[in-house]
């Protein structure tokens, strides 16, 4: 091996030497993201909540949401469910530019209603890239991994025990 280390100013080259292949390696490999859309100009995404899946499809539009063949409206009765499917076209500022289509399946409707939030998040970052770091900071694009505890053997319910008698 012809670059022994004999001094501790051999050591300092080696280590400044290596820094700046780093340095160069980090700096040159930037991350660049590509739009993934069909042949009919939409991006698919897939949404998960609880027991719920959507799939959800989003183009250029005027920013109408379609569940299920319905609207959003007579899907989502409750407000604040109409709410939880806003909230992705807010952060991101596009607001009304976007129409959706989305197939939600399982679980209750609020289960649903961040499914679709979900998938209509992770398909507006696949349809435009740049919305990535919006949606990420506010953190959309996670899937909420918080599900119901399953009952266990010998309770009455997930936690719950029978009532205890001393005598």
């Amino acid at each position: 091996m012809s670059d022994e280390i004999k001094s501790l100013d051999d050591l300092k080259d080696a280590v400044e030497a290596s820094d700046m292949v780093v340095e160069a390696a980090t700096e040159a490999a930037p991350v660049t993201r590509e739009a993934v859309r069909d042949e009919l100009g939409r991006s698919y995404a897939t949404g998960k909540r609880k027991d719920a899946v959507a799939r959800v499809w989003v183009k250029p539009g005027s920013g109408k949401i379609i569940v299920n063949g319905r609207d959003q409206e007579v899907y989502f009765a409750r407000p604040v469910l109409r709410l939880i499917l806003a909230q992705p076209f807010e952060v991101a500022g596009v607001v009304g530019e976007f129409d959706v289509m989305c197939t939600v399946k399982g679980g209750g409707l609020s289960g649903q209603a961040g499914a679709v939030k979900h998938g209509i998040s992770k398909a507006l970052q696949l349809y435009e890239p740049t919305l990535r770091a919006p949606l990420k900071a506010a953190g959309f694009l996670t899937r909420d991994a918080r599900v119901v505890e399953r009952k266990k053997y010998g309770k009455r319910k997930a936690r719950r025990s029978f009532q205890f008698s001393k005598r």
